[in-house]
């Protein structure tokens, strides 16, 4: 009776009953999340991409790199925050020997996934770190390093030049795979499954290493693109919204002019869980869907740009 009596008085006063039902609307909320930033883009000959990089707080599962499940966020209610969905880096130009490009991170509050680095091409060109590694080039070339957590490095180019293999991207749950010999391109890294959305799916794998005049390509999965041999054909992209690297170039003969660009990595991906007494509000930029599982909602979150937020109420 006393508490009640008490409401009671304060609800008399319109300033002290409005300072309640603020107070009351900005009770923190537990937000369980994947955040996957878009994958690196491929060689525009030799090398894959690198997975971008991978972060999850879903209980049981892992984060990337090797490393358990994070905390879940906790988050205010009526307060925008930042959201961000990363692009996939472009592969290495055609009739070049360039590295692919870096993807874009993805965002949600305080969680930053890295972009995946770009794989080596022939030449002097180099791979980039990144969430995962870009896969390296010929004469026994390194992969670049994975971001501590969030993926793994890319893997070793060609020792010798019969095909002029690279190295795999790195993936967020394995290191890329080393070319074998002159032959071999390297297999992209593998990636993760989550089911947070409701059913498992394998994202943010690298992508495989290509060959010039003949040879093996390397294989991926994930979402990463696979390599070519012997191929006409730019490098295959990496799958949108899993963060895949994207697969090297290749060529039909030697020269320069023949290398046929390697391909992008694919976009990122925000997956947002929460108790389904709560719910999300996107900024009118964002593209996502919405479902409903267990006493949860959850978020998936396919575009978002630098500018774009969610509010929780």
């Amino acid at each position: 009776m006393a508490v009640l009596s008490i409401s009671r008085a304060w609800l008399g006063n319109s300033s002290k009953s409005q300072s309640i039902a603020t107070a009351v609307g900005r009770q923190p909320l537990s937000v369980t999340y994947l955040v996957i930033a878009g994958g690196g883009g491929g060689g525009s000959c030799a090398a894959g991409g690198g997975a971008g990089g991978y972060r999850s707080s879903v209980s049981g599962e892992s984060s990337g790199g090797g490393s358990s499940a994070e905390m879940d966020l906790t988050l205010s209610t009526e307060t925008p925050y930042t959201l961000t969905v990363g692009a996939g880096g472009s592969g290495g130009a055609a009739a070049s020997d360039t590295s692919g490009l870096a993807g874009s991170n993805s965002t949600l509050a305080t969680i930053v996934a890295s972009g995946g680095g770009g794989g080596a091409a022939l030449g002097t060109s180099s791979p980039t770190s990144g969430g995962s590694g870009g896969g390296g080039g010929l004469g026994g070339q390194a992969g670049a390093a994975g971001t501590a957590s969030q993926g793994y490095a890319g893997g070793t180019g060609g020792s010798s030049s019969t095909n002029y293999p690279g190295g795999g991207g790195g993936g967020a749950g394995a290191i890329g795979g080393n070319a074998g010999g002159g032959t071999v391109g390297g297999d992209g890294g593998a990636g993760i499954s989550s089911s947070i959305t409701g059913s498992s799916v394998a994202r943010a794998g690298g992508g495989g290493g290509s060959t010039l005049v003949g040879g093996t390509a390397g294989t991926a999965s994930a979402g990463g693109g696979a390599g070519l041999a012997n191929s006409a054909s730019p490098g295959n992209p990496g799958t949108a919204n899993t963060g895949g690297g994207g697969g090297a170039g290749s060529g039909q003969t030697l020269s320069t002019a023949d290398r046929t660009g390697g391909g992008a990595g694919g976009s990122g991906l925000v997956v947002i869980r929460i108790a389904n007494t709560y719910r999300a509000i996107f900024s009118a930029g964002v593209s996502y869907s919405a479902s409903s599982s267990g006493g949860y909602s959850i978020y998936t979150v396919t575009a978002a740009g630098a500018s774009d937020t969610v509010v929780f109420l």
